[in-house]
């Protein structure tokens, strides 16, 4: 592993460790064993290590999504992808509240766009099976909306005494996104 790369695994480690608010280049190259200098003749400043960073965040959450189960049905495609996230969110909580919050400034994240597209592509092909309700983009809405609210509940789990979200109570928040989105099944043919 070369220099550049062993820099942006520190820096995924601490923000992943301590988040964004305690994000340090000093403790990103103690772990990297360089010295400051090596930080930035490679990333130019600590803002292009950290945006570096979440652009890597993103690209392995946008891996993760498209490796999600292959189904010929649309709907478990869907599902397991909004379980994907949520698992992502769930096992990075720091990385992913730092992913977000470079979302909500406005930053440019071709991998944030693309995860996005995924979405549409999995509820278009929703729709062209007869089973969607509302439009392709209220229902990408609804399904991202429910999943970054589930995410959050792991994210937030420190406001709530530390306590996991219960499995039943994210279960509720996925089923009932599906719910609002999907036609009611007629008879022969399931969810």
């Amino acid at each position: 592993m070369n220099t550049r790369d062993i820099l942006l695994d520190a820096a995924l480690k601490v923000l992943e460790e301590d988040g964004e608010a305690q994000f340090s280049t000093r403790k990103v190259c103690a772990i990297a064993n360089v010295t400051a200098p090596t930080l930035y003749h490679h990333y130019g400043s600590a803002d292009g290590l950290l945006s570096a960073a979440m652009a890597e965040a993103f690209g392995q959450f946008l891996e993760s999504k498209k490796a999600v189960v292959r189904s010929a049905d649309p709907v478990v495609v869907l599902r397991e992808g909004w379980n994907d996230y949520v698992r992502f969110a769930a096992t990075r909580p720091r990385l992913y509240a730092a992913m977000m919050s470079r979302v909500l400034d406005g930053a440019d994240i071709p991998a944030a766009e693309q995860a996005f597209a995924l979405l549409l592509a999995r509820i278009a092909a929703i729709a062209a099976k007869g089973r969607l309700g509302p439009t392709v983009g209220a229902a990408a809405d609804l399904m991202w909306a429910s999943a970054n609210a589930a995410s959050m509940l792991h994210v937030t789990a420190r406001l709530r005494k530390g306590a996991p979200p219960a499995s039943a109570v994210l279960e509720q928040i996925r089923e009932d996104a599906l719910r609002s989105i999907l036609k009611p099944a007629t008879k022969g043919r399931s969810r």
